[in-house]
């Protein structure tokens, strides 16, 4: 029997997301570890002999040379990703870009338009797309097993404020602030079950260093709406909340992240529980690996189009609550 082939990983930025991150792709049979890039030597060099990657670089630029990697998962703050993109993308790499995929509509059409030019694979790292429980909930709303949906609550929050001001939070220059973080996810969800609303309301609060810190949205719907909120000042439940006209279901906190849900109709709850492999990055990696097996250089879970859709709500909240970054002046 013929082995398979390994798909070659580098990872573009090490930080706490990456080292998540990197111990799901450890878990995928069929993934190995190649090379990580970090601009400081020591860092790269722990974070390689952590994850016994066989390379290692203090240059974002040796990383794109590095002949033996195919795919590389871009984990810099957000205001580096559609740059380092489409520089590894004229490199030939595949890309998976942690979300959101550029900090605003322009970006996300230029990295799309550079990965249709190279002829190369692309995809926004929202792994929530891919959790288990997330998918299996949008399996039992499209069969109509809690009528039409009438309702949905999600909110993301947590405290942040306590960090260092240079934190890419907190800061300005890093696109910091909840909505791009964290508010996407409560975003995600609505636009995953519903679409794209007919109007939006939004309001926002701002920290001292200039970023957002927390921001409500209501997104209405034809004869649906959805509030959704996102946060750095105080955590919230993170439990969200899909009500139809025969029933409901309930996604377990954290539910980007799930573990499982519950169904109630009838006023009966009945739970069902969904462990993910690792964290839960393991499934967006299976999809990359996936996806480049058979040639295909978007995924149709989480297309360019869907990128294009979400980064748009994300601007139009955006110029309702005012939430413009330095570099975009």
């Amino acid at each position: 029997m013929k082995r398979m082939h390994k798909i070659k990983w580098g990872i573009l930025g090490l930080g706490s997301i990456a080292h998540h991150f990197v111990k799901d792709l450890l878990l995928a049979y069929d993934a190995d570890l190649v090379a990580v890039a970090s601009r400081s030597a020591e860092k790269a060099s722990d974070f390689a002999e952590q994850y016994q990657a066989k390379y290692h670089f203090e240059s974002y630029e040796a990383l794109f040379n590095c002949k033996e990697v195919e795919v590389i998962y871009i984990a810099t703050p957000h205001s580096f990703h559609a740059e380092l993109a489409i520089e590894a993308m004229k490199h030939g790499k595949h890309i998976l870009c942690e979300k959101p995929m550029g900090v605003n509509r322009a970006e996300v059409k230029k990295m799309i338009e550079a990965a249709k030019e190279q002829k190369v694979f692309l995809m926004e790292a929202l792994w929530s797309r891919f959790n288990p429980t997330i998918q299996k909930v949008k399996q039992l709303i499209d069969a109509g097993v809690i009528g039409e949906i009438k309702y949905i609550h999600a909110d993301f929050a947590f405290s942040a404020l306590h960090r260092d001001e240079s934190n890419r939070l907190l800061n300005p220059i890093l696109a910091g602030g909840s909505l791009l973080d964290i508010g996407i996810y409560p975003i995600f969800l609505s636009y995953l079950l519903l679409g794209k609303p007919e109007s939006i309301q939004a309001s926002s609060k701002f920290y001292k260093t200039g970023v957002e810190m927390q921001t409500s949205m209501l997104f209405d719907y034809f004869d649906t709406q959805a509030i959704l909120y996102s946060g750095l000042n105080s955590k919230s439940e993170m439990k969200a909340e899909i009500s139809g006209t025969k029933g409901a279901i309930f996604i377990d906190p954290r539910w980007h992240e799930a573990q499982g849900y519950a169904i109630e109709i009838e006023g009966e709850i009945t739970h069902f529980e969904m462990p993910t492999n690792g964290r839960g990055y393991f499934y967006e990696i299976q999809e990359v690996n996936s996806c480049l097996r058979s040639s295909n250089l978007e995924s149709k879970l989480w297309s360019h189009q869907n990128s294009i859709d979400l980064i748009g709500l994300l601007d139009d909240v955006r110029k309702i609550t005012g939430i413009i970054f330095p570099f975009e002046k």
